[in-house]
Protein backbone atom coordinates (compact mmCIF):
# COMPACT_ATOMS: atom_id res chain seq x y z
CA UNK A 1 0.00 0.00 0.00
CA UNK A 2 1.65 3.62 -0.90
CA UNK A 3 1.11 6.02 1.20
CA UNK A 4 1.66 9.81 1.02
CA UNK A 5 3.81 11.98 3.02
CA UNK A 6 5.28 10.21 6.36
CA UNK A 7 4.41 6.86 6.81
CA UNK A 8 2.35 5.24 9.52
CA UNK A 9 4.60 4.53 12.53
CA UNK A 10 4.34 0.94 11.68
CA UNK A 11 6.96 1.75 9.12
CA UNK A 12 9.54 3.15 11.43
CA UNK A 13 11.63 0.43 12.58
CA UNK A 14 12.67 2.58 15.46
CA UNK A 15 8.75 3.48 16.65
CA UNK A 16 7.69 2.08 19.98
CA UNK A 17 4.87 1.47 21.78
CA UNK A 18 6.09 2.17 25.00
CA UNK A 19 8.14 5.68 24.77
CA UNK A 20 6.91 8.46 25.99
CA UNK A 21 3.51 10.04 25.07
CA UNK A 22 2.55 6.64 23.39
CA UNK A 23 -0.61 5.82 25.01
CA UNK A 24 -2.10 8.88 23.45
CA UNK A 25 -0.08 7.95 19.83
CA UNK A 26 -1.38 4.63 19.80
CA UNK A 27 -5.46 5.26 21.07
CA UNK A 28 -7.01 4.74 17.99
CA UNK A 29 -5.25 1.81 17.33
CA UNK A 30 -6.06 0.72 20.94
CA UNK A 31 -9.67 1.25 20.40
CA UNK A 32 -9.79 -0.50 17.27
CA UNK A 33 -7.64 -3.44 18.47
CA UNK A 34 -10.25 -3.68 21.72
CA UNK A 35 -13.23 -3.87 19.05
CA UNK A 36 -11.22 -6.68 17.69
CA UNK A 37 -12.31 -8.74 20.68
CA UNK A 38 -15.82 -7.67 20.64
CA UNK A 39 -16.19 -9.00 16.87
CA UNK A 40 -15.20 -12.13 16.76
CA UNK A 41 -16.66 -12.73 20.51
CA UNK A 42 -20.17 -11.62 18.26
CA UNK A 43 -19.09 -14.27 15.14
CA UNK A 44 -18.14 -17.23 17.77
CA UNK A 45 -21.78 -16.95 19.49
CA UNK A 46 -23.52 -16.44 16.57
CA UNK A 47 -22.77 -20.38 15.38
CA UNK A 48 -25.09 -21.03 18.08
CA UNK A 49 -28.37 -19.36 16.79
CA UNK A 50 -27.18 -20.40 13.15
CA UNK A 51 -26.72 -24.45 14.37
CA UNK A 52 -30.71 -24.00 15.34
CA UNK A 53 -31.83 -22.47 12.42
CA UNK A 54 -29.91 -24.59 9.92
CA UNK A 55 -31.49 -27.63 11.70
CA UNK A 56 -34.71 -26.16 11.30
CA UNK A 57 -34.44 -24.84 7.44
CA UNK A 58 -32.52 -27.34 6.07
CA UNK A 59 -33.59 -30.66 8.25
CA UNK A 60 -30.80 -31.57 9.05
CA UNK A 61 -29.82 -34.32 12.25
CA UNK A 62 -27.85 -32.88 15.13
CA UNK A 63 -24.99 -34.57 13.74
CA UNK A 64 -25.38 -32.22 10.26
CA UNK A 65 -25.93 -29.09 12.34
CA UNK A 66 -22.21 -30.27 13.74
CA UNK A 67 -20.78 -29.23 10.95
CA UNK A 68 -21.18 -25.71 11.44
CA UNK A 69 -19.19 -25.43 14.42
CA UNK A 70 -16.76 -28.26 12.61
CA UNK A 71 -15.95 -26.05 9.71
CA UNK A 72 -15.37 -23.04 11.51
CA UNK A 73 -13.09 -24.28 14.08
CA UNK A 74 -11.31 -26.43 11.34
CA UNK A 75 -10.60 -22.88 9.93
CA UNK A 76 -8.86 -21.35 12.98
CA UNK A 77 -6.96 -24.75 13.02
CA UNK A 78 -5.95 -24.12 9.11
CA UNK A 79 -5.24 -20.99 9.68
CA UNK A 80 -3.74 -19.77 13.02
CA UNK A 81 0.07 -20.73 11.89
CA UNK A 82 -0.13 -19.01 8.44
CA UNK A 83 -1.91 -15.80 10.65
CA UNK A 84 1.42 -16.10 12.99
CA UNK A 85 3.85 -16.19 9.84
CA UNK A 86 2.11 -13.37 8.26
CA UNK A 87 2.28 -10.87 11.24
CA UNK A 88 6.22 -11.87 12.17
CA UNK A 89 6.80 -10.83 8.13
CA UNK A 90 4.35 -7.97 7.57
CA UNK A 91 3.15 -6.58 10.81
CA UNK A 92 -0.05 -5.88 13.14
CA UNK A 93 -1.52 -3.74 10.35
CA UNK A 94 -1.00 -5.84 7.86
CA UNK A 95 -2.64 -8.92 9.63
CA UNK A 96 -5.61 -7.06 11.10
CA UNK A 97 -6.55 -5.64 7.84
CA UNK A 98 -6.27 -9.14 6.71
CA UNK A 99 -8.22 -10.64 9.30
CA UNK A 100 -11.01 -8.22 8.71
CA UNK A 101 -11.17 -8.50 4.84
CA UNK A 102 -11.70 -12.51 5.23
CA UNK A 103 -14.28 -12.07 7.61
CA UNK A 104 -16.14 -8.84 5.87
CA UNK A 105 -15.65 -11.58 2.59
CA UNK A 106 -17.09 -14.25 4.52
CA UNK A 107 -20.06 -12.94 6.20
CA UNK A 108 -20.77 -11.44 2.86
CA UNK A 109 -20.57 -14.83 1.19
CA UNK A 110 -24.27 -15.68 3.36
CA UNK A 111 -26.21 -13.42 0.93
CA UNK A 112 -25.44 -15.62 -1.94
CA UNK A 113 -25.54 -18.86 0.05
CA UNK A 114 -29.08 -17.75 1.16
CA UNK A 115 -30.30 -16.83 -2.37
CA UNK A 116 -29.65 -20.04 -3.44
CA UNK A 117 -30.25 -21.78 -0.34
CA UNK A 118 -27.10 -23.51 -0.50
CA UNK A 119 -25.86 -25.21 3.13
CA UNK A 120 -22.49 -26.31 1.83
CA UNK A 121 -22.14 -22.58 0.76
CA UNK A 122 -23.32 -21.45 4.16
CA UNK A 123 -20.12 -23.38 5.34
CA UNK A 124 -17.57 -22.35 3.17
CA UNK A 125 -18.50 -18.69 4.21
CA UNK A 126 -17.65 -19.77 8.01
CA UNK A 127 -14.81 -21.29 7.04
CA UNK A 128 -13.48 -17.84 5.29
CA UNK A 129 -14.68 -15.70 8.38
CA UNK A 130 -12.83 -18.44 11.00
CA UNK A 131 -9.91 -17.94 8.93
CA UNK A 132 -10.20 -14.01 9.72
CA UNK A 133 -10.82 -14.09 13.20
CA UNK A 134 -7.34 -16.52 13.68
CA UNK A 135 -5.51 -13.62 12.14
CA UNK A 136 -7.43 -10.75 14.20
CA UNK A 137 -6.49 -13.76 17.97
CA UNK A 138 -3.06 -14.50 16.73
CA UNK A 139 -2.49 -10.32 16.24
CA UNK A 140 -4.96 -8.42 19.12
CA UNK A 141 -3.76 -10.43 21.87
CA UNK A 142 0.01 -9.84 21.88
CA UNK A 143 -1.13 -6.09 20.18
CA UNK A 144 -2.82 -4.87 23.82
CA UNK A 145 0.40 -5.66 25.43
CA UNK A 146 2.71 -3.31 23.52
CA UNK A 147 -0.20 -0.70 22.60
CA UNK A 148 1.47 1.59 26.34
CA UNK A 149 3.34 1.75 29.18
CA UNK A 150 4.59 -1.87 29.92
CA UNK A 151 3.70 -1.47 33.45
CA UNK A 152 0.14 -1.82 32.55
CA UNK A 153 0.19 -4.34 30.15
CA UNK A 154 -2.01 -6.61 31.52
CA UNK A 155 -4.77 -4.33 32.41
CA UNK A 156 -4.73 -3.36 29.31
CA UNK A 157 -5.47 -6.98 28.03
CA UNK A 158 -7.70 -7.84 30.63
CA UNK A 159 -9.97 -5.04 30.02
CA UNK A 160 -9.58 -6.32 26.17
CA UNK A 161 -10.68 -9.49 26.88
CA UNK A 162 -13.84 -8.15 28.98
CA UNK A 163 -15.25 -7.23 25.43
CA UNK A 164 -15.16 -10.91 24.31
CA UNK A 165 -18.17 -11.80 25.93
CA UNK A 166 -20.13 -8.36 25.44
CA UNK A 167 -19.86 -9.35 21.71
CA UNK A 168 -21.16 -12.85 22.43
CA UNK A 169 -24.21 -11.83 24.09
CA UNK A 170 -24.70 -9.33 21.66
CA UNK A 171 -24.04 -12.33 18.83
CA UNK A 172 -26.72 -14.04 20.99
CA UNK A 173 -29.27 -11.18 20.98
CA UNK A 174 -29.12 -10.49 16.95
CA UNK A 175 -29.82 -14.19 16.43
CA UNK A 176 -32.67 -13.97 18.59
CA UNK A 177 -34.04 -11.06 17.61
CA UNK A 178 -33.49 -10.78 13.44
CA UNK A 179 -32.29 -14.87 12.25
CA UNK A 180 -34.73 -16.87 14.52
CA UNK A 181 -38.56 -16.49 13.27
CA UNK A 182 -40.15 -18.44 16.52
CA UNK A 183 -42.33 -20.01 13.81
CA UNK A 184 -41.67 -23.96 14.46
CA UNK A 185 -43.81 -26.66 12.45
CA UNK A 186 -43.79 -30.16 13.68
CA UNK A 187 -43.86 -32.81 10.88
CA UNK A 188 -46.98 -33.29 10.77
CA UNK A 189 -47.86 -29.75 10.07
CA UNK A 190 -45.18 -29.52 7.71
CA UNK A 191 -46.59 -32.48 5.74
CA UNK A 192 -49.65 -31.43 5.82
CA UNK A 193 -48.68 -28.21 3.75
CA UNK A 194 -48.24 -28.30 -0.04
CA UNK A 195 -45.29 -28.08 -1.54
CA UNK A 196 -45.56 -24.06 -2.39
CA UNK A 197 -46.16 -23.66 0.81
CA UNK A 198 -43.56 -25.96 2.45
CA UNK A 199 -40.61 -24.62 -0.09
CA UNK A 200 -41.71 -21.05 0.75
CA UNK A 201 -41.40 -21.79 4.29
CA UNK A 202 -37.93 -23.15 4.20
CA UNK A 203 -36.75 -20.41 1.81
CA UNK A 204 -37.98 -17.36 4.04
CA UNK A 205 -36.04 -18.94 6.89
CA UNK A 206 -33.10 -19.94 4.54
CA UNK A 207 -33.22 -16.31 3.73
CA UNK A 208 -33.86 -14.91 7.26
CA UNK A 209 -29.55 -15.18 7.91
CA UNK A 210 -28.76 -12.56 4.86
CA UNK A 211 -29.17 -9.06 6.09
CA UNK A 212 -27.27 -9.84 9.64
CA UNK A 213 -24.72 -11.14 7.87
CA UNK A 214 -24.76 -8.39 5.42
CA UNK A 215 -24.81 -5.61 7.77
CA UNK A 216 -21.85 -7.76 10.01
CA UNK A 217 -19.76 -7.02 6.38
CA UNK A 218 -20.17 -3.37 6.41
CA UNK A 219 -19.03 -2.69 9.98
CA UNK A 220 -15.94 -5.61 9.44
CA UNK A 221 -15.16 -4.07 6.16
CA UNK A 222 -15.50 -0.27 7.36
CA UNK A 223 -13.17 -1.16 10.64
CA UNK A 224 -10.34 -2.92 7.94
CA UNK A 225 -10.77 0.95 6.11
CA UNK A 226 -10.42 2.22 8.95
CA UNK A 227 -7.58 0.00 10.26
CA UNK A 228 -5.54 0.82 7.06
CA UNK A 229 -5.68 4.33 7.72
CA UNK A 230 -4.51 3.71 11.77
CA UNK A 231 -0.57 3.75 12.97
CA UNK A 232 0.02 1.04 14.78
CA UNK A 233 3.54 -0.17 16.25
CA UNK A 234 5.19 -3.40 14.73
CA UNK A 235 5.52 -6.70 16.13
CA UNK A 236 8.28 -7.22 18.29
CA UNK A 237 10.49 -9.84 17.71
CA UNK A 238 10.91 -12.47 20.30
CA UNK A 239 14.31 -12.30 21.81
CA UNK A 240 15.68 -15.66 22.09
CA UNK A 241 19.78 -16.86 22.29
CA UNK A 242 21.22 -18.41 20.04
CA UNK A 243 21.99 -21.41 21.82
CA UNK A 244 17.73 -21.53 23.04
CA UNK A 245 17.15 -20.86 19.06
CA UNK A 246 18.91 -24.18 18.24
CA UNK A 247 17.34 -26.27 20.63
CA UNK A 248 13.86 -25.18 20.58
CA UNK A 249 12.07 -28.36 18.53
CA UNK A 250 8.74 -29.20 18.89
CA UNK A 251 9.98 -32.96 19.95
CA UNK A 252 11.74 -31.06 23.29
CA UNK A 253 7.92 -30.43 23.94
CA UNK A 254 7.36 -34.21 24.86
CA UNK A 255 9.46 -34.16 27.53
CA UNK A 256 7.08 -31.49 29.70
CA UNK A 257 4.12 -33.99 30.52
CA UNK A 258 2.59 -30.68 31.99
CA UNK A 259 2.80 -29.33 28.43
CA UNK A 260 1.03 -32.49 26.76
CA UNK A 261 -1.46 -32.94 29.34
CA UNK A 262 -2.39 -28.85 28.83
CA UNK A 263 -3.14 -29.60 25.48
CA UNK A 264 -4.84 -32.65 26.08
CA UNK A 265 -7.31 -30.73 28.75
CA UNK A 266 -7.91 -27.61 26.40
CA UNK A 267 -8.52 -29.78 23.14
CA UNK A 268 -11.54 -31.37 25.84
CA UNK A 269 -12.25 -27.99 27.30
CA UNK A 270 -12.69 -26.26 24.43
CA UNK A 271 -15.05 -29.36 22.63
CA UNK A 272 -17.07 -29.68 26.07
CA UNK A 273 -17.39 -25.20 25.69
CA UNK A 274 -18.68 -25.26 22.26
CA UNK A 275 -20.82 -28.45 22.04
CA UNK A 276 -22.49 -27.15 25.43
CA UNK A 277 -23.18 -23.68 23.87
CA UNK A 278 -23.98 -24.89 20.45
CA UNK A 279 -26.60 -27.75 21.64
CA UNK A 280 -28.38 -25.07 24.48
CA UNK A 281 -31.42 -24.22 22.20
CA UNK A 282 -31.51 -28.11 21.02
CA UNK A 283 -31.62 -28.97 24.37
CA UNK A 284 -34.70 -26.76 26.09
CA UNK A 285 -36.33 -27.92 22.36
CA UNK A 286 -35.69 -31.74 23.00
CA UNK A 287 -36.08 -31.73 27.03
CA UNK A 288 -38.43 -28.79 28.03
CA UNK A 289 -40.90 -28.62 24.60
CA UNK A 290 -39.71 -24.43 24.78
CA UNK A 291 -39.30 -22.34 21.50
CA UNK A 292 -36.35 -22.01 19.74
CA UNK A 293 -36.43 -18.07 21.54
CA UNK A 294 -37.02 -19.48 24.76
CA UNK A 295 -33.89 -21.45 24.13
CA UNK A 296 -31.63 -18.70 23.31
CA UNK A 297 -32.87 -16.51 26.13
CA UNK A 298 -31.09 -19.80 28.39
CA UNK A 299 -28.07 -19.02 26.01
CA UNK A 300 -28.02 -15.40 27.02
CA UNK A 301 -28.56 -16.64 30.29
CA UNK A 302 -25.22 -18.73 29.78
CA UNK A 303 -22.74 -16.32 28.32
CA UNK A 304 -24.13 -13.65 31.09
CA UNK A 305 -22.89 -16.42 33.44
CA UNK A 306 -19.62 -17.47 31.82
CA UNK A 307 -19.05 -13.60 31.80
CA UNK A 308 -19.81 -12.93 35.37
CA UNK A 309 -17.60 -16.11 36.26
CA UNK A 310 -14.61 -14.62 34.88
CA UNK A 311 -14.95 -11.75 37.05
CA UNK A 312 -15.45 -14.21 40.40
CA UNK A 313 -12.99 -16.57 39.53
CA UNK A 314 -9.89 -14.05 38.50
CA UNK A 315 -11.29 -12.10 42.15
CA UNK A 316 -11.02 -15.66 44.11
CA UNK A 317 -7.16 -16.18 42.61
CA UNK A 318 -6.20 -13.38 45.19
CA UNK A 319 -6.68 -16.06 48.25
CA UNK A 320 -6.99 -19.39 45.88
CA UNK A 321 -4.09 -20.61 43.46
CA UNK A 322 -4.98 -20.87 40.03
CA UNK A 323 -4.64 -24.76 39.41
CA UNK A 324 -6.52 -25.10 42.93
CA UNK A 325 -9.79 -23.44 41.39
CA UNK A 326 -9.16 -25.38 37.81
CA UNK A 327 -9.94 -28.19 40.16
CA UNK A 328 -12.99 -26.83 41.90
CA UNK A 329 -14.28 -25.54 38.55
CA UNK A 330 -13.63 -28.48 36.67
CA UNK A 331 -15.29 -30.72 38.64
CA UNK A 332 -18.40 -28.56 39.23
CA UNK A 333 -18.51 -28.50 35.78
CA UNK A 334 -18.47 -32.38 35.33
CA UNK A 335 -21.37 -32.53 37.87
CA UNK A 336 -23.01 -30.35 36.08
CA UNK A 337 -22.94 -31.40 32.77
CA UNK A 338 -23.72 -35.19 33.91
CA UNK A 339 -26.90 -33.92 36.14
CA UNK A 340 -27.98 -32.32 32.53
CA UNK A 341 -27.15 -35.83 30.62
CA UNK A 342 -28.63 -37.96 33.75
CA UNK A 343 -31.90 -35.85 35.19
CA UNK A 344 -33.30 -33.94 32.13
CA UNK A 345 -35.55 -31.78 32.18
CA UNK A 346 -36.07 -28.26 33.92
CA UNK A 347 -33.46 -29.30 36.38
CA UNK A 348 -30.95 -30.93 33.75
CA UNK A 349 -31.56 -27.48 31.48
CA UNK A 350 -30.77 -25.43 34.59
CA UNK A 351 -27.78 -27.10 35.42
CA UNK A 352 -26.58 -27.08 31.42
CA UNK A 353 -26.70 -23.30 32.42
CA UNK A 354 -24.75 -23.19 35.29
CA UNK A 355 -22.00 -25.17 33.68
CA UNK A 356 -21.02 -21.46 31.84
CA UNK A 357 -20.56 -20.01 35.02
CA UNK A 358 -17.46 -22.42 35.97
CA UNK A 359 -15.89 -22.74 32.75
CA UNK A 360 -14.90 -19.41 32.48
CA UNK A 361 -11.84 -19.56 33.87
CA UNK A 362 -10.65 -23.26 32.48
CA UNK A 363 -9.52 -22.16 29.16
CA UNK A 364 -6.89 -19.15 30.14
CA UNK A 365 -5.75 -21.32 33.52
CA UNK A 366 -4.86 -24.43 31.30
CA UNK A 367 -2.99 -22.59 28.90
CA UNK A 368 -0.87 -20.53 31.79
CA UNK A 369 -0.46 -24.07 33.30
CA UNK A 370 0.55 -25.53 30.38
CA UNK A 371 3.37 -22.80 29.23
CA UNK A 372 4.66 -22.09 33.25
CA UNK A 373 8.10 -24.13 33.09
CA UNK A 374 9.05 -24.47 29.41
CA UNK A 375 11.36 -21.29 29.32
CA UNK A 376 12.72 -21.06 25.80
CA UNK A 377 9.72 -23.33 24.54
CA UNK A 378 7.00 -21.15 25.56
CA UNK A 379 5.93 -19.75 22.44
CA UNK A 380 6.07 -23.50 20.48
CA UNK A 381 4.54 -24.72 23.65
CA UNK A 382 1.71 -22.09 23.03
CA UNK A 383 0.97 -23.08 19.75
CA UNK A 384 0.56 -26.32 20.37
CA UNK A 385 -2.06 -24.96 22.69
CA UNK A 386 -4.05 -22.98 20.93
CA UNK A 387 -4.15 -25.48 18.34
CA UNK A 388 -6.01 -27.63 20.51
CA UNK A 389 -9.01 -25.46 19.94
CA UNK A 390 -9.58 -28.25 17.11
CA UNK A 391 -11.81 -29.95 19.99
CA UNK A 392 -14.35 -27.20 19.47
CA UNK A 393 -14.96 -29.10 15.85
CA UNK A 394 -14.18 -32.44 17.07
CA UNK A 395 -16.50 -33.02 20.06
CA UNK A 396 -19.37 -30.95 18.64
CA UNK A 397 -19.47 -33.70 15.70
CA UNK A 398 -19.40 -36.53 18.38
CA UNK A 399 -21.71 -34.43 20.84
CA UNK A 400 -24.24 -34.68 17.25
CA UNK A 401 -23.24 -38.06 16.57
CA UNK A 402 -24.46 -38.99 19.93
CA UNK A 403 -27.98 -36.91 20.02
CA UNK A 404 -29.12 -38.28 16.72
CA UNK A 405 -28.89 -42.51 18.40
CA UNK A 406 -29.28 -41.67 21.85
CA UNK A 407 -31.15 -38.09 22.81
CA UNK A 408 -29.74 -34.76 23.20
CA UNK A 409 -30.04 -35.39 26.92
CA UNK A 410 -27.49 -38.38 26.64
CA UNK A 411 -25.05 -36.35 24.45
CA UNK A 412 -24.44 -34.20 27.68
CA UNK A 413 -22.30 -37.19 29.09
CA UNK A 414 -19.68 -36.16 26.01
CA UNK A 415 -19.05 -32.53 27.49
CA UNK A 416 -19.06 -34.40 31.30
CA UNK A 417 -16.76 -36.72 30.38
CA UNK A 418 -14.05 -33.40 28.98
CA UNK A 419 -14.78 -31.96 32.20
CA UNK A 420 -13.30 -35.10 34.10
CA UNK A 421 -10.45 -35.13 31.83
CA UNK A 422 -9.63 -31.04 32.72
CA UNK A 423 -10.28 -32.11 36.68
CA UNK A 424 -7.89 -34.84 36.23
CA UNK A 425 -5.17 -32.15 34.32
CA UNK A 426 -5.79 -29.91 37.15
CA UNK A 427 -5.21 -32.75 39.61
CA UNK A 428 -1.79 -33.78 38.31
CA UNK A 429 -0.84 -30.49 37.91
CA UNK A 430 -1.17 -29.42 42.00
CA UNK A 431 0.68 -32.58 42.46
CA UNK A 432 3.57 -31.44 40.47
CA UNK A 433 3.20 -27.91 41.03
Amino acid sequence: MAWQGSPPAEDHPRATASEPGASRRWLPALIITTSLFFLWGMANNLNDILIAQFRKAFTLSDFGTSFVQQVFYFGYFVFAIPASIVLRRFGYKVAIVTGLLLYGAGALLFYPAAAISAYQLFLLALFIIAAGLAFLETSANPLMTELGDPATATRRLNWAQAANPFGAITGIMIGRNFILSGIEHDEATLAGMDAAARAAFYRAEVQAVATPYLAIAVIVLLFALATAFTAFPRAAAPRIDAGAARNERFADLLRHPRLTGAVIAQFCYVGAQVGLWSYTIRYAQGALGWSERQGADMLFVSLVLFAGGRFVGTTLMTWIAPVRLLTIFAGISALLAMTAALVGGAIGLYALVATSFFMSIQFPTIFALGVETLGPLRRLGSSLIIMAIIGGAVLTGVIGFVSDRAGIAAAMLVPAACFVVVTAYALRARRTA
